[in-house]
């Protein structure tokens, strides 16, 4: 499959997820689960507290994450944070609490239906410190050094030009800034099996990259003080993606942090 084919297959599966459809040819997706405890269990053995599944309204929350960027954050009032891939805004809702009404954060989606659900969630909050931008991570519609943070949940692994992700990533940080994403890992080479599975492009699989080289992306976008830590307890997580598939034995979700120079 070229670029052009993989996005496509990424946006129509996300945006039915949006809609309540689940179009497209690419499933399973990360954790996605129509029940709404079963969320929330998933959620919870990603990092998030009760206290933040209950700071969202119904619908922000869609199981689409490996992991709790949040946790690593470490954000601050008034702080601008850019969220990659926002989906239907849970991690902006959450993120918007931390940042406080003198903060701003903003969310990035390539899906009109996401961006609509995520638009809708922060109205029922009244989260006027958030904004969502039609727009490819490798491409932001956001000015040089605006964000203190750059977040992203289980997202980076869709697209098929992860150093462009990066340096875009780094072009909208401020001098100082940092990322704070979870995303999977590949931690083997895949079965023939399983590399040959279209489907398992949306979940999550296939397009993991070694940490070797997210490090190595990193660096030549011009982060410094680069970790990629890879978190063995998210196997039972990761093994619902898929089930009997065995696909815990080839990624790994991972926190990946990295800081722009302030210089």
């Amino acid at each position: 499959m070229d670029t052009a084919q993989v996005k496509e297959m990424v946006r129509a599966r996300y945006g039915g997820l949006a809609a309540g459809t689940s179009l497209g040819s690419c499933a399973p997706s990360c954790c996605d689960s129509s029940s709404a405890s079963t969320l929330d269990r998933q959620s919870r053995q990603m990092g998030y507290s009760a206290e933040e599944l209950a700071a969202v309204p119904d619908g922000a929350n869609l199981g689409l994450g490996c992991g709790n960027p949040q946790a690593i954050a470490a954000m601050k009032p008034g702080e601008v944070v850019v969220d990659l891939g926002s989906g239907a805004g849970f991690d902006c809702l959450l993120a918007a609490r931390q940042v406080g009404p003198k903060g701003r954060v903003i969310g990035v989606d390539m899906t009109h239906e996401m961006l609509a659900k995520a638009r809708q969630n922060a109205a029922k909050i009244g989260a006027g410190n958030v904004e969502f931008r039609l727009g490819e991570i490798e491409h932001l519609p956001i000015a040089d050094n605006t964000a203190d943070v750059v977040l992203s949940n289980c997202v980076i692994n869709l697209v098929p030009d992860k150093a462009q992700v990066f340096r875009e990533a780094f072009r909208v940080l401020k001098p100082g800034g940092r990322l704070a994403i979870s995303d999977v890992v590949n931690t083997a080479p895949l079965s023939p099996e399983l590399a040959a599975d279209r489907t398992l492009i949306c979940g999550c699989v296939v397009g993991a990259a070694p940490a070797q080289k997210i490090v190595a992306w990193l660096a030549e976008a011009g982060f410094t003080g680069i970790r990629v830590t890879a978190m063995p307890e998210s196997r039972d997580l990761i093994a619902a993606w898929a089930p009997g598939r065995g696909v815990e034995n080839y990624v790994a979700s991972a926190i990946i942090e990295g800081w722009k120079p302030a210089g």
